[in-house]
C-alpha cells in the first residue's frame, strides 16, 4: 500500500482512468452532501486557509483489468467525492466559457486536465468511468450532449444544483482557488499484497454511510475475477437491485437480508449487524459464491412478491397484502421458508393460502387482545422447525394451538370478549379491520379509501337533547364506554353531512344509513333507536363475522398431542383430591387455597393450573408459582432468584440449593386471609419475570 497526501487538482491531472467497479453502489450523494462540499470549497478559497482535507481515494493500481494505453484504476473508496467534484468542474468550465472569462483556467483546460484523456478514444477518453445509467449520464454531461431518457437522477440533480451555485457566484476564480486547496489521501493498493476488502471495511471516509446492502455486495464480488464479477452482477445482483427499486433499495435489501439470514441460521440478526452475520454465514456455507448469490436471488423474489405486492396468484397476493397492512414484518422469515416449499411443490397452493390466513388471524387476534408483540419475532423465526412436512398444514395449526402465555393464539372466548370492548377507532388496524368486515363474503369489493369512519353515536361530548334522551339517563357513561367500540363504528361517504344529527335523521337523510350501499349499514336502516343495547347487539353480530374472518385453528386434542408429546409426569392425571397433600386442604385451609387459586388464575388468561403428585403448579410459558399444601400453611415456591424478589416485609426465604418441591429459589408461606394481598404481590413479580423472559428477543 502506498499513501500520499496530495492536492485534488494534481491528483486528477494524471493520465489515468478511474473506474467504479460494478459491485460498488451507484452515485448516491444528495443535496445536503453537495451543499456541504460547496461550502467547504468556498471556505477554502479564503487566502488565510492553506488547505482543506476531503478524505481519501483508494484504488487498486494493477492486475484487475487488461492492459491499456493508460493506467486503469479500480476505485475501492472515494467514488462519491470523485463524481461530485468532476460534475462541479464540468459546471465550472461551462460557467467560465459562458462569461468569456480569461485567466489561469478556462473550459478547455478544465476538460483537458480533469475530465478527459484527450489522446484516447471510446470509454478511455473519460477520466471517470461510472456504472450503469450513471456512466452514460456523466458522459453526456461532459460532452454537453442531450441527456438519455433514463438519465441518472442523482447525477442530473446535483449538476443542476452546482451549476445554479456557479451562476450566483460573482468571481468564479474563487471557486477554482477553493478547488486547488482541496487535499485527498491518494492510497494505491497492490492486489498481490493488500486485501482490498479489509481496507474497504476499515475506512471511515466522509460522505454517506454504506448500507448493509453495499457491504454485502462488495464482500461477495470484490474478490472475484472481473469476468465472474460481471457475470454474477448482471445475472443476479443488478436484476435484484432493479426489482427492489432504486430509491428504497438499500433499506429494503437490508430488511430482506435480515429475514434471509433468519431463515438460514435460525437467529434474528440486528439490522445493523446483518453484514457481519452474513460474513459468518458465507464462510460456514459449503456452496460456491455463485450458489450463494443464486439462493439470495431466489429468496429475494419470494420477499418481493410478498412485500411489494407482486404475487401473481390472486388469492396469495391478497393474503400477503393483508399481512403487510398489519405490519407484521417478523412473519416474513417464516413465510419465505414456506414459499420455498410452495415453489418446490412440497406445499400445495391451497395450503399456502390457508397458512397465510392463519398468520393473519394470529397477528390480528393478538392485536385485539392486547398481547405484547415482542415475542412474535422468536415465534416466527422458529416456527418452521415445528412443521411436519408430511402433514404440513395440520402441523402448523397444531403448533399455533400448542403455544401459550405471550405466544398464545387467542381462542374465540378471549377474542370475542376483547373485541367487544376494544377502542377500535384509535387502533392502528381500524381501517384494515373495517375493510375486512365490509368485504366479507363478497366478490365486488369496496375500496375503503373512498369512505371515512363514522361514529353512529357522535363523538361530540355535548350530545344534543335528542341523543341524551335516546341513550337514557346514563347517557354520559354510555358515551364514554361505547363511543369508539366496534358496535358504534361504520363507514360512510357523507361524514360531514351526517355530523351530530339525531339517529333518525342520520338513518333517513340522503346518503344516510338507509340509503347506503355498504353492508356495514344494512342493519342500521331498520332500527328506530340507537342506544347501549343496540350498540351491543350490533357488536355481537360483527364479532360473529370477525371470528369467521380471523379463524382460529381447531384440532382435536389428540391430534395436537400427536405433534407435542408431554413428559410421563404430565400424562399422569392428578386432581386436587389425589395429590399427596390433599388431606391438609380441609376447612379454613381449603377455603384459603380456593381464594388464592382463583386470584392466581385471574392474573392472565394464559395462566394454567396443573396438579402434580406433590404440589399444584401454575404456569404461563413455564411455572411461576407452585403450591405445596402443609398442615398449618400453604408453602409457595416462586420461580425467581432470591436477589430478584422485592420483599419489603422480609417474609420470603432463600431456598437456593435446598432441594424443596417446586421451582425457584424463593419460598413464602401463607396461613391467613390477611396475608393474601401481600403474597399475591410477590406472585405477580414471579409471573412478570417469566413473562419478560418469554418475551425476550431472539
Amino acid at each position: 500500500m502506498l499513501a500520499n497526501a496530495t492536492k485534488f487538482i494534481e491528483f486528477m491531472r494524471k493520465s489515468v482512468q478511474f473506474i467504479i467497479p460494478i459491485y460498488q453502489r451507484t452515485y448516491s450523494w444528495t443535496r445536503p452532501q453537495c451543499e456541504q462540499l460547496w461550502k467547504d470549497i468556498i471556505r477554502a478559497a479564503d487566502p488565510s486557509v492553506s488547505g482543506h482535507f476531503i478524505g481519501s481515494v483508494v484504488y487498486v493500481e494493477k492486475g484487475l483489468y487488461s492492459h491499456s494505453s493508460i493506467p486503469q484504476l479500480l476505485v475501492i473508496d472515494g467514488q462519491q467525492r470523485l463524481t461530485t467534484l468532476s460534475i462541479l468542474l464540468c459546471a465550472l468550465g461551462r460557467g467560465i466559457q459562458q462569461r468569456g472569462i480569461e485567466g489561469e483556467i478556462n473550459q478547455k483546460k478544465i476538460n483537458n486536465y480533469f475530465l478527459f484523456n484527450n489522446e484516447e478514444d471510446g470509454d478511455l477518453r473519460y477520466k471517470l468511468l461510472l456504472t450503469q445509467s450513471d456512466k452514460t449520464t456523466l458522459f453526456n454531461l461532459f460532452d454537453n450532449r442531450e441527456l438519455p431518457g433514463n438519465a441518472s437522477k442523482r447525477v442530473v440533480d446535483n449538476f443542476d444544483f452546482l451549476e445554479e451555485r456557479i451562476k450566483k457566484t460573482e468571481d468564479l476564480m474563487t471557486v477554482y482557488q477553493g478547488l486547488s486547496k482541496l487535499i485527498v489521501v491518494d492510497i494505491s493498493l497492490n492486489r498481490d499484497h493488500d486485501n482490498p476488502q479489509l481496507i474497504f471495511e476499515s475506512l471511515n471516509s466522509t460522505g454517506l454511510e454504506l448500507s448493509q446492502a453495499d457491504l454485502i455486495r462488495n464482500y461477495i464480488l470484490m474478490g472475484l475475477e472481473p469476468k465472474e464479477q460481471e457475470a454474477l452482477y448482471n445475472e443476479y445482483w443488478y436484476p435484484m437491485e432493479q426489482s427492489l427499486g432504486p430509491t428504497d433499495y438499500a433499506a429494503l435489501f437490508d430488511r430482506f437480508m435480515r429475514d434471509y439470514l433468519t431463515v438460514k441460521t435460525g437467529r434474528i440478526p440486528n439490522i445493523r449487524e446483518v453484514y457481519e452475520v452474513f460474513k459468518g454465514y458465507s464462510r460456514e456455507n459449503k456452496g460456491s459464491v455463485r450458489e450463494i448469490v443464486a439462493d439470495i436471488y431466489k429468496y429475494a423474489k419470494y420477499f418481493m412478491n410478498m412485500v411489494l405486492d407482486r404475487e401473481p396468484d390472486k388469492d396469495l397476493g391478497r393474503g400477503f397484502k393483508d399481512i403487510n397492512e398489519l405490519r407484521v414484518d417478523v412473519a416474513y422469515p417464516f413465510l419465505m421458508d414456506i414459499y420455498e416449499d410452495y415453489s418446490t411443490q412440497v406445499l400445495s397452493r391451497e395450503e399456502f393460502v390457508k397458512i397465510a390466513k392463519l398468520v393473519e388471524s394470529y397477528v390480528m387476534r393478538r392485536s385485539i387482545c392486547g398481547i405484547p408483540t415482542n415475542s412474535m419475532n422468536k415465534t416466527f423465526a422458529t416456527l418452521s422447525k415445528e412443521i411436519d412436512k408430511a402433514n404440513y398444514l395440520e402441523s402448523i395449526q397444531a403448533a399455533f394451538m400448542w403455544k401459550d402465555s405471550y405466544r398464545r393464539f387467542p381462542e374465540d372466548d378471549e377474542f370475542e370478549k376483547e373485541f367487544l370492548i376494544k377502542d377500535i377507532y384509535n387502533a392502528r388496524i381500524r381501517n384494515y379491520l373495517l375493510r375486512k368486515l365490509e368485504n366479507y363474503d363478497r366478490k365486488e369489493r369496496v375500496k375503503i379509501e373512498d369512505y371515512t369512519i363514522e361514529h353512529i353515536m357522535p363523538q361530540n361530548e355535548k350530545l344534543s337533547p335528542e341523543w341524551q334522551k335516546m341513550l337514557g339517563p346514563l347517557w354520559k357513561q354510555v358515551h364514554t364506554d361505547k363511543l369508539h367500540t366496534i358496535g358504534n363504528l361504520t363507514l360512510t361517504g357523507y361524514n360531514s353531512e351526517l355530523s351530530d344529527r339525531p339517529f333518525i335523521e342520520k338513518r333517513d337523510m340522503k346518503g344516510g344509513f338507509a340509503d347506503s350501499p355498504l353492508r356495514l349499514n344494512r342493519g342500521l336502516a331498520k332500527l328506530e333507536k340507537w342506544d347501549k343495547d343496540e350498540i351491543e347487539i350490533r357488536a355481537k353480530n360483527l364479532i360473529d363475522i370477525a371470528k369467521t374472518i380471523w379463524l382460529a385453528p381447531d384440532l382435536p386434542v389428540e391430534v395436537v398431542m400427536k405433534y407435542f408429546k408431554t413428559s410421563e409426569e404430565e400424562v399422569d392425571s392428578y386432581t386436587i383430591d389425589t395429590i399427596e397433600g390433599h388431606g391438609y386442604l380441609q376447612g379454613d385451609m381449603r377455603e384459603l387455597f380456593e381464594h388464592l387459586r382463583k386470584r392466581i388464575l385471574n392474573i392472565d388468561a394464559s395462566v394454567k393450573e396443573e396438579f402434580k403428585k406433590l404440589y399444584i403448579a401454575y404456569k404461563a410459558s413455564t411455572n411461576f408459582v407452585d403450591i405445596v399444601p402443609q398442615k398449618s400453611r400453604l408453602r409457595l415456591s416462586l420461580n425467581m432468584k432470591f436477589n430478584e424478589i422485592n420483599d419489603h416485609k422480609g417474609v420470603c426465604k432463600d431456598v437456593t440449593g435446598l432441594g424443596r418441591w417446586g421451582n425457584g429459589d424463593v419460598e413464602v408461606g401463607i396461613q391467613s386471609f390477611d396475608e393474601l394481598d401481600y403474597v399475591m404481590s410477590l406472585i405477580h413479580q414471579s409471573f412478570e419475570k417469566q413473562a419478560d423472559n418469554n418475551g425476550q428477543l431472539l
